[in-house]
């Protein structure tokens, strides 16, 4: 889609916009019940980080749109996706993930212009006059394409050497252009889209280190220079190797007071249960005890799909139930989960959630899982339905029993009905698709 055609698509959607923002918002006022509301209701976005190829999985569909307030691509915006050959731009995936974002109110988050990585292989083997030129127009390129879309941009990622030196990252940019490209970076893009913020991004920054004091030296020549910079962006990235900081809130405010916003990233904390969920508390407290710190971004929405997937780092596990860090971040943004929530207080009322995963896929069908998990109370039975696609038709089912009005499955369950609260089970079945690829429709669980 070109620049013009996006522009003009833009502006025809900008009433849908607005109505959804302002359902936000409506929503927010009734309830802050989650991570966006809470989070909108203490000043600051709730985001998440979101990969375009996973946009038609009605639960991660599901689950980006309930919570989070906030989007960035994980991939689809880096170099090697929208410029893979110097001067041919590609936005067909960003723009896929900027279009449901619009659609449901949320702010983008762009990432990122310039980095070491991830960079097709025509950019390294260019001199620096003609690299100079090539970053300015890919950053001209890629942030035209969107501009007025973009609330914040991570102009440079990475830049910093890991270690105690405080020196700058080899790189096609440093070697060739020297430390000037950040500040060159940093004036192109401000000339781009004067209404999105700018942000240096970087991880191992979290506390006080040779790392996150180089990056200090440079935001505050910067901000002394008039050199256009408006945010940095700390990723977050914690594990028993590397913990939340004692001084993470320290360093968040001594960047804020050099007249910058901060915004944590691309947050995730391995581990599980109520170690996690106690990191976790840490990173909001420390945010929301910085005037100046905007929003958090945790680095994707299930751990299934997670770039870590074997620590667990994310709030939402690979079926999308929501864990024990979930409450914990969501208690520390002053909202307040629905009593049948998993991993909520019982209020004696029995309560059920139900969450769906295909499991397996070839041409001619499917297997879909279903997860039954038991709110705050235990449960004797449960029941859940599922509403197959006209075409599709079960052909197996097991750990369940089934009752059939039309295309809609009543599933009862044919051992496994008594759970402890906070408990799983589940059951599954095998679809013919018939022509029909579309995924079914869980409706709510009911509890006894």
């Amino acid at each position: 889609m070109g620049m013009t055609v996006r522009r003009l698509t833009r502006a025809a959607t900008a009433g849908l916009v607005a109505a959804a923002a302002l359902t936000a918002a409506a929503h927010s006022a009734e309830a802050a019940d989650t991570l966006g509301s809470a989070a909108a209701g203490q000043g600051r976005y709730f985001g998440t980080a979101v990969a375009a190829n996973h946009l038609g999985e009605a639960d991660y569909a599901a689950t980006l749109d309930r919570e989070f307030s906030s989007v960035t691509p994980e991939n689809e915006m880096k170099w090697d996706a929208t410029e893979p050959s110097r001067g041919t731009f590609s936005f067909g995936s960003a723009d896929r993930i900027v279009d449901h974002a619009q659609s449901q109110g949320m702010d983008v988050r762009g990432h990122t212009l310039v980095w070491h990585s991830q960079l097709p292989s025509w950019v390294g083997s260019l001199g620096a006059s003609d690299l100079r030129t090539a970053m300015n127009d890919h950053i001209n390129g890629l942030m035209g394409h969107y501009k007025g879309e973009i609330h914040s941009w991570d102009v440079v990622n990475e830049a910093f050497q890991d270690g105690g030196s405080g020196a700058r990252r080899s790189s096609p940019f440093q070697d060739k252009l020297g430390n000037g490209f950040i500040e060159e970076a940093f004036r192109t893009a401000r000339a781009a889209d004067p209404a999105a913020k700018l942000c240096y991004n970087d991880y191992n920054t979290d506390g006080v280190n040779a790392k996150s004091n180089a990056v200090y030296d440079m935001v505050k020549d910067f901000k002394s220079r008039g050199v256009p910079i408006d945010c940095v962006g700390f990723q977050s990235h914690f594990n028993s190797n590397s913990p939340v900081p004692s001084d993470y809130r320290q360093n968040l405010q001594r960047f804020a007071d050099l007249g910058v916003d901060v915004q944590i990233t691309e947050l995730d904390i391995e581990g599980s249960g109520s170690a996690q969920a106690a990191d976790y508390t840490k990173v909001v407290e420390a945010c929301l005890a910085v005037s100046r710190c905007t929003g958090m971004t945790v680095w994707g929405v299930t751990d299934k799909y997670s770039w870590r997937s074997s620590g667990t780092p994310l709030l939402f596990d690979g079926n999308y139930s929501e864990k024990p860090a979930y409450d914990a971040v969501l208690s520390a943004l002053g909202g307040s989960g629905d009593p049948g929530d998993p991993g909520d207080p019982g209020d004696g009322t029995p309560s059920c959630t139900a969450t769906y995963t295909r499991t397996a896929d070839w041409s001619s069908g499917y297997n879909g899982q279903v997860t039954i998990t038991a709110g705050g109370e235990p449960i004797s039975s449960w029941t859940a339905t599922v509403t197959l696609p006209a075409q599709q038709s079960v052909s197996a089912l097991w750990n369940g029993t089934p009752a059939w009005s039309g295309n809609v499955m009543t599933v009862r369950p044919s051992w496994n009905g008594t759970l402890a609260a906070g408990a799983s089970t589940g059951f599954g079945f095998t679809v013919a698709k018939n022509g029909s690829d579309a995924a079914p429709a869980i409706g709510t669980c009911t509890a006894s």
